[in-house]
């Protein structure tokens, strides 16, 4: 059976929350066909209204769907980016995320989409991870969740939510691990060549 897999995209989005998973869960399909078997995964990005949209640092992208279309996923996954704080206040996607989320096997979040998530009543008593930067801002808008610091990703439940912006290619491979093996996950992390040696260290 094939996983349905939605990645929410909206202007002013952050590039890399979105791409991350999209590469990590693209590529279960692209390992998957070298070793003779049909793909697991159909990956959609889905925008509000199927169209495109223009991302933070202004890439450009087509979305494959309408939320309107989409009634039923199996994995949702909520970006972050500049673009969350309008969403807070747009009733139409909020309502559908409710909608979508109690039957999604996965309820995922990249970076500061954690407030989206959250702004829909998914988070509460849960531990979460959003942006290092955006801890305040979260608990001065009042959201709901514990914002545990130091770490990559968190799982609380069904609920999986990651750090910033890179963060979210280690959630999307750990979920990989989750649904496979994490042999498997490791196999789908080498046909990336995702093996972070930065030069610099992140700690300022």
């Amino acid at each position: 059976m094939t996983t349905e897999v939605g990645i929410f995209i909206f202007d002013d989005v952050e590039e890399l929350d979105f791409v991350g998973p999209w590469e990590v869960w693209n590529m279960v399909n692209t390992v998957l066909r070298a070793q003779g078997t049909d793909d697991a995964f159909r990956v959609r990005l889905i925008s509000p209204d199927g169209g495109q949209i223009r991302a933070v640092k202004n890439m450009r992208v087509l979305a494959d769907a309408a939320m309107t279309d989409v009634d039923a996923l199996d994995i949702i996954c909520i970006p972050g980016g500049q673009g969350v704080r309008p969403l807070l206040q747009r009733t139409d996607v909020l309502d559908w995320i409710k909608t979508i989320a109690p039957n999604a096997t996965w309820v995922t979040s990249v970076c500061t989409g954690a407030f989206v998530l959250s702004k829909a009543g998914l988070t509460k008593d849960k531990r979460l991870a959003t942006y290092w930067g955006a801890f305040d801002e979260f608990k001065t808008l009042g959201l709901d969740g514990t914002l545990v610091p130091h770490l990559r990703y968190v799982r609380d439940g069904n609920l999986l939510s990651s750090a910033g912006v890179s963060a979210g290619i280690d959630m999307a491979l750990w979920l990989v691990g989750e649904i496979f093996s994490p042999q498997f996950a490791r196999t789908v992390q080498r046909a990336m060549q995702y093996d972070p040696a930065p030069p610099y260290a992140g700690d300022v």
